[in-house]
């Protein structure tokens, strides 16, 4: 059976993870506090204020360990699961209709602003649609692309659409010097693993459909979308079919990103014009929260962590690695390895900080004895087992993810050369490599008689 966001909210419930919000909310006035302090469990909004008939999804995942859930696995194992499905693909599906199809409105019919899109912050410059994964095509090649991009709700027929100088905007550019308009397909509202796979950076080739099938390991079913020649998978919540014209911009932003800040971003991008909406005769809307360590986020860690993970695990030949996650703000990166050689903790890094994603600025090495999921233990490596002096390396004049405000910023939004430059940062947290095991006993940490096996329960 495939797996889709009606799905995954069953599966929440199984586990005990999701709280139903019966009480009216508002969008635009209250529903980005109420997730924005949730996170520990997905919340399922019943009543929506000024959307009747409307009900949304939002913190789901929350964090990781409701990622976990997803792949069917544990927090500890999330991300080896993940990166050992990363190589897997499942060739598409073609169906002729699904339930996406239940609702057709084109013309007069469309208006995104009935959709009960969130307003997430104060400095939000309106609603965003945050769900909506985004589908073109390389014009030359027909190669399909599938990514995350905020949508700026603007009028009835209209969104925002910021694009980092990625796989997006190379299809864009492609139409733009054939002065012609990128036809683009959004659904809303789907599996957890259909925005891991979205989320992921891999070659330019890749279909990012064909990756969410390696992770559900099923094929995911596609349905041809009514105005375009795109496909969208045909048991979506919401699908909008527009396009994004050549050599236009406009203001858009600030929005509320995932380093909690409004900074990057904002200014002259190009926008879609909405021409057609499908979509379930009860559809669910998706909303996805933005700032540090919320569902926003979760679609950064997972992915970057996985990737990063089979990167620099055969960096030198063999890497005794046990587990990788992206720290809060995205720009950090943990690894938990047992170093076997002097130097080796630093070879990872380098390969951490150079690796296929532009976040990661501060890459920090601890060893298996630390709890990468625990941010206190990360700070208690660094503060014990770090020699300043010896154990930091700075590396000035990186090239930075365009989204990070520390960074000096050349070129502006909305154009080919948007980039930033700055530092990048590597730690050494770790205790003297086995390969010198006097050195290394000096750092065991200190174990109470009975360990894990002497329990208070029992004593009460």
């Amino acid at each position: 059976m495939p797996k889709d966001m009606r799905t995954w909210i069953r599966q929440l419930e199984e586990a005990g993870e999701m709280i139903h919000v019966r009480k009216p909310v508002h969008p635009q006035l209250e529903m980005g506090a109420l997730l924005y302090q949730t996170r520990d469990k997905a919340l399922f909004f019943e009543d929506l204020k000024g959307h009747p008939g409307w009900r949304s999804l939002g913190q789901a995942p929350a964090n990781p360990r409701l990622a976990a859930i997803a792949f069917d696995t544990t927090l500890e194992d999330l991300v080896p699961t993940f990166a050992g499905k990363m190589h897997l693909r499942q060739p598409c599906e073609m169906v002729s209709t699904g339930p996406v199809k239940d609702i057709i409105w084109t013309g007069d019919q469309v208006d995104i602003q009935k959709l009960p899109a969130h307003k997430a912050g104060v400095r939000d410059a309106g609603p965003f649609i945050t769900a909506g994964l985004c589908v073109t095509k390389d014009p030359d090649t027909g190669v399909r692309n599938v990514c995350f991009h905020r949508l700026q709700v603007k009028t009835r027929t209209r969104t925002g659409l910021l694009m980092a100088p990625r796989h997006t905007f190379l299809n864009y550019r492609k139409y733009e010097e054939r002065d012609e308009p990128m036809p683009i397909a959004i659904f809303i509202g789907h599996h957890p693993l259909y925005y891991m796979a979205a989320a992921t950076t891999g070659p330019y080739e890749m279909d990012e459909f064909e990756l969410t099938g390696g992770l559900l390991g099923e094929p995911v079913k596609l349905v041809k979308c009514e105005t375009l020649d795109l496909e969208v998978p045909f048991d979506a919540e919401i699908v909008l079919e527009g396009h994004v014209l050549p050599r236009e911009r406009e203001p858009e932003g600030p929005f509320s990103e995932f380093q909690d800040y409004y900074i990057a971003g904002a200014g002259d991008n190009p926008f879609i014009e909405i021409q057609t909406m499908t979509m379930r005769r009860d559809a669910i809307f998706k909303n996805i929260q933005n700032g540090s360590e919320v569902e926003g986020c979760v679609y950064h860690k997972v992915p970057m962590s996985a990737a990063i993970y089979n990167r620099i695990k055969t960096i030198g030949g063999f890497v005794d690695l046990k587990n990788v996650m992206t720290l809060p703000g995205i720009f950090g990166v943990v690894v938990q390895m047992t170093p076997r050689y002097y130097g080796q903790a630093r070879n990872v890094l380098l390969g951490v900080l150079s690796c296929e994603y532009l976040h990661p600025k501060v890459a920090i090495a601890v060893d298996e004895d630390v709890d990468i999921f625990n941010n206190t233990e990360i700070i208690w490596a660094l503060n014990t087992r770090v020699n300043p002096e010896k154990d930091i390396v700075v590396l000035p004049g990186m090239h930075l993810i365009p989204m990070d405000p520390t960074g000096a910023e050349f070129g502006t939004t909305g154009q080919p050369g948007w980039h930033r430059i700055g530092g990048k940062v590597l730690i050494d947290a770790t205790k003297p490599p086995t390969c010198d095991p006097e050195a290394r006993d000096q750092f065991e940490r200190i174990r109470p008689i009975g360990k894990g096996e002497i329990k208070l329960e029992d004593y009460l």
